[in-house]
């Protein structure tokens, strides 16, 4: 009896490993999981291989597309079929013409060489853009005279009622400037510094939220908050700002799709509302930013709240792309707390976070009404032990505080980001103590791919560096610096780091949408501008003086991320910046083949 329930028991956990021992994971479509607002015409899929044994590899696979992922048969889009090949990365779609704002759910599954087919793949997804520009249907809606540097951040809201019942909510937005969206009183998705940086002269990402539990059915509010951001805000050196322009501006287009298959749009139009007299009255990228919780606007983005106050918008008319997101995605990535609370020689009230870290501190305090906290931001302390601030030149690197007085207070930045290590505060009422500040550190939201770790602590230690500055330097664009007046994309700090930068992280999608913008930057000669986006230069200049080294990037990056990720579609799309930028070196090299000009 005991050796029929053994055989019985081996049997069981034999069949189980079988049914194991070959399967795939990880789906991702153009770099990503599960994304949500995508315009490549042709998604490429990618999948990893899970099995037991040694020398396992592919022979073939099969994918599966349908508009439910029930993979009903009047639902499917496109079958692959079986094809004998060992290629499981990047992998196109070749179906029927996919539809604007559609989801689409995937699988796939493959034959090994051991004979063994697997089971269809757990069901993925990804969600269509908005394929043309005419399917926006939203305007574009601006607050009069908002043209004023450092002007308080403007509020926009609008009410609509829902009378059946909902199947889906969608939104679609971007910006002039910074936003942060609000819905029914919350904020919309995780991501922050949306839209993020791009050639706003010529292209500019919106973003797409599944907002289907957030909307409900009877009154519901919608509203954003904009700041100045790369927009309007201060850039590079001599005091410039409003490179793209000076006046903020927003766009939202929301979907719902009704449970009796009936559709309806709220847009942005004339209808919409907007208020400049809220808590945040200064914000600026290198400055930081200045928030007053007395005028806070409580309930601004709820139904039913009074805003008989509040201006009419202005509508305005844009020509250039919108294009959804192909980077990564910013996002608050970890929280820090302070290591050390302490008191400088001369006395300052600083804290020390431990590490030198991107983003901005979450403040808690309790204090009276009209009390004024300043936190300024610093990297280093200076050989005698005081606060150092000289190496952040122009930029204040400041945020400003002041109590709304109404018991425990809780706040944090949204349209600033400052590269520190210790804050100094000034002005907080009490005893300062670890548990007032919190760091939260921001960058773009990519997954590790490499760690390296050796006997010797002082490489261990330049290796924790890079990885850390990698973080602090990828914020949408892969910038020089993260805390002084500059924080530009140098072309040669990229091309330089960029293989190092994929070792430490997954960076396909963050560099596949920056050398879109390398190209649309490099000018009629093949010339490429020292910084991405192309700040230095007039927006309409037919020319820059190239360099070597920074050049390079429009060549050695794609390249590299070939290598890498095996992307030939990047190849194939940077290829005419590619070989403008070897043609500009060709025609100065001249026969001697030796280029004499440039830095």
């Amino acid at each position: 009896m005991k050796s029929l329930k053994f055989s019985l028991l081996m049997l069981f956990i034999f069949g189980s490993l079988c049914a194991q021992d070959l399967s795939i994971k990880d789906l991702t479509v153009e770099h990503k999981k599960n994304p949500v607002g995508i315009d490549a015409l042709q998604p490429r899929f990618s999948w990893k291989i899970y099995g037991t044994g040694n020398n396992i590899m592919q022979i073939a696979y099969s994918i599966k597309v349908s508009t439910d992922q029930e993979f009903s048969s009047k639902m499917i889009v496109w079958q692959s079929g079986k094809r004998i090949t060992d290629e499981s990365l990047l992998v196109s779609y070749e179906g029927p013409a996919l539809k604007s704002g559609e989801k689409y759910f995937w699988q796939v599954k493959i034959w090994d060489n051991k004979g063994r087919e697997s089971k269809w793949s757990e069901t993925a997804f990804w969600e269509m853009g908005l394929l043309s520009q005419s399917d926006w249907k939203a305007k574009w809606i601006e607050m009069e005279g908002d043209t004023n540097r450092y002007s308080p951040s403007p509020h926009f809201r609008k009410e609509f009622s829902i009378s059946k019942n909902i199947s889906k909510a969608v939104i679609y937005v971007t910006s002039h400037g910074f936003y942060e969206l609000h819905l029914n009183g919350n904020k919309v998705g995780d991501q922050v510094l949306t839209p993020g940086w791009t050639s706003y002269g010529k292209r500019l990402q919106y973003q797409v939220y599944d907002v289907t539990n957030q909307v409900v059915k009877g009154n519901n509010a919608i509203g954003a908050v904009l700041g100045d951001g790369w927009y309007r805000g201060t850039l590079a050196w001599g005091n410039n700002w409003a490179i793209y322009g000076k006046k903020l501006g927003l766009i939202i287009q929301m979907k719902i799709t009704y449970s009796d298959g009936s559709e309806s749009l709220i847009v942005t139009d004339e209808s919409w509302k907007c208020n400049n007299n809220g808590a945040i009255r200064m914000d600026d990228i290198y400055n930081g930013e200045t928030y007053d919780a007395t005028k806070k606007l409580t309930g601004w983005d709820l139904p039913g709240y009074n805003d008989n106050g509040w201006e009419k918008v202005q509508t305005g008319n844009y020509k250039y792309n919108l294009i959804a997101s192909e980077g990564a995605p910013v996002r608050k990535i970890r929280e820090l707390k302070p290591v050390k609370v302490f008191r400088t020689p001369k006395g300052d009230l600083v804290v020390d976070m431990g590490q030198n870290m991107v983003g901005w501190v979450r403040l808690k305090v309790t204090g009276p009404k009209g009390t004024v906290i300043t936190l300024q931001h610093a990297e280093v302390l200076d050989k005698y032990g005081e606060f150092y601030t000289e190496n952040l030149r122009a930029a204040k690197c400041q945020v400003t505080y002041t109590l709304a007085g109404t018991g425990e207070e809780k706040y944090e930045p949204r349209f600033t980001f400052m590269g520190f290590r210790y804050v100094k505060v000034s002005g907080f009422p009490g005893t300062l103590t670890a548990d007032n500040i919190t760091g939260i550190v921001v960058h773009s939201d990519m997954q590790p791919t490499g760690t390296f770790e050796c006997s010797n602590p002082l490489i261990n230690q330049l290796q924790h560096n890079i990885v850390w500055g990698q973080k602090g330097n990828f914020v949408d664009v892969p910038t020089d610096c993260p805390q002084r007046d500059e924080r530009l994309g140098w072309t040669g700090d990229a091309q330089a780091f960029s293989r190092t930068a994929a070792f430490n992280f997954d960076v396909s999608a963050f560099f596949t949408k920056w050398l879109k913008d390398v190209a649309l930057d490099q000018k009629q000669g093949g010339e490429v501008p020292d910084v991405i986006p192309d700040i230095l230069n007039s927006q309409n200049a037919t020319s820059a003086a190239p360099s070597a080294g920074w050049g390079d990037v429009a060549v050695i990056v794609p390249w590299t991320m070939y290598t890498v990720y095996g992307d030939k579609r990047l190849l194939e799309t940077q290829y005419p910046s590619m070989k403008a930028w070897v043609e500009y070196i060709r025609k100065k090299a001249g026969d001697s083949y030796l280029w004499k000009g440039g830095s």
